[in-house]
Formats: structure tokens, C-alpha cells, sequence
């Protein structure tokens, strides 16, 4: 009879063992997967036809389907926070990059990594403060190595430094940039590092997981021209 008890008791602890690592796997666990808008296989250069400046330079608008993620490495693994509500223009002049702009606002309500708990601490005043800071934006200053001519399918290297606002705190950033014409699209891809502090954040380790304190932000956005 003991033995049978404890048998049972032994099966009862792995099970409960089972749980609490399931509900600590997903909430201290990663669920979204970062998407890419530039195929990786895409060609650096290739001997295709020259695309006309008219074809690129103007007004174009980020599309419905343009996300930014933001990631935060943890003792257990990389933790991914999307956007997926990004609005914003660029104008592109390939013969004078000082006549260039560009701005990307995100809605920091609806920003979502899998886990509701996780998210609404995150967007909590501790935090991104998002009931009185509902966005995130990005204003470019200047597009640093931006081609001057561009082939259709081959993604080409640059770099974007502006200023990002978060939480009402602006800081000076740099993307390191690649994007990509194809069939009247504009795919652009593009990342920087911040830290907590720089946006008066605490870093948010906890008793069973380390945080570092390094924040990568990236973007992926598909973005059309407008009709003259």
C-alpha cells in the first residue's frame, strides 16, 4: 500500500512538474516569430536593367501590412514584441539625398508578443506608459549611402539616422538599412540597438530570469507609391 501511495505521489509531483513548467514556458517564453519582407536569397547586384529615377523618386505611404518588432534577450531565450499597426510616408529623391524624409508612427496599444499578462505589463506606466503615450515614432534626419540608382529584385545597403520618441523621450538612433524594389513595391528592412535607460526604463529581470538591458528594434515595411 505505501509503495502504491507512493507511486501515486510521485506521478502526481511529475505532473504538476509538467504544468508549472508549461506556464512558466509561456510566460517568460517567446511565441512571435519575426517576418521577413526581403527574400533572403535576394541578389546584392546583378547585370538587370537600371531602374528610372521616376519610377522610385516621390511620395509612397507604409502599407497595412508593415510591421516592427522589438526584442529583449532574457537568461532563457529572446523574447519578440510586434507591431503591426505602422503608419507613415517616405519621399525619395535618388539625385539628392538632403531633399529625402521619411517617418514611421507605431501604435504601442497594439503591440502584442503571444502572452496578454506579458503585454499588459509591458504597456503598464512602469513601462511604455502607453494610456498616455499611445505612439511610438521614428523621424528620419538623413539617409546616409542611399543608391542613386536601383535594379529591380536586388536589395541594396543604407543607412537611416533620425530621432525615436518613445514614451515621450527622444532619442538620436541609426538603422543599418536594406531594401528592395520589385514591381512597383518598396521593401525596406532595417534594425538598431537602444537601451531601457535611453527611454527611462527600468530593466525588467525578475527573481527566475535575467534581462538584458539591450533592446533590438526592427523594421519590415512594404510600402507603395502615391498616385500623383
Amino acid at each position: 500500500m505505501n509503495i502504491k501511495k507512493t507511486i501515486v505521489a510521485l506521478g502526481v509531483v511529475v505532473v504538476l512538474a509538467g504544468g508549472a513548467y508549461a506556464a512558466y514556458d509561456y510566460y517568460a517564453g517567446n511565441h512571435v516569430t519575426i517576418q521577413e519582407v526581403i527574400p533572403a536569397d535576394a541578389p546584392v547586384q546583378t547585370d538587370t536593367a537600371v531602374i528610372e529615377p521616376a519610377e522610385l523618386d516621390g511620395e509612397w505611404s507604409i502599407q497595412p501590412d508593415s510591421k516592427v518588432y522589438f526584442s529583449v534577450t532574457t537568461s532563457k531565450e529572446t523574447v519578440n514584441f510586434e507591431g503591426a499597426t505602422v503608419n507613415g510616408t517616405w519621399k525619395i529623391d535618388t539625385a539628392d539625398q538632403a531633399n529625402m524624409s521619411g517617418q514611421g508612427v507605431v501604435d504601442i496599444n497594439a503591440l502584442q508578443s503571444g502572452n496578454s499578462q506579458r503585454d499588459g505589463h509591458i504597456k503598464g506606466a512602469d513601462y511604455l506608459n502607453a494610456s498616455d503615450n499611445p505612439e511610438a515614432t521614428f523621424t528620419v534626419q538623413s539617409f546616409d549611402n542611399f543608391p542613386k540608382e536601383w535594379q529591380e529584385g536586388v536589395k541594396a545597403a543604407f543607412t537611416m539616422k533620425g530621432t525615436l520618441t518613445v514614451k515621450g523621450i527622444s532619442k538620436e538612433v541609426a538603422f543599418a538599412a536594406e531594401a528592395l524594389y520589385s514591381e512597383g513595391a518598396f521593401k525596406m528592412e532595417g534594425s538598431t540597438v537602444v537601451t531601457f535607460n535611453d527611454f527611462g526604463m527600468k530593466n525588467p529581470h525578475t527573481v527566475m530570469l535575467d534581462t538584458e538591458n539591450d533592446i533590438t528594434l526592427q523594421l519590415r515595411l512594404n510600402l507603395n507609391k502615391n498616385q500623383a
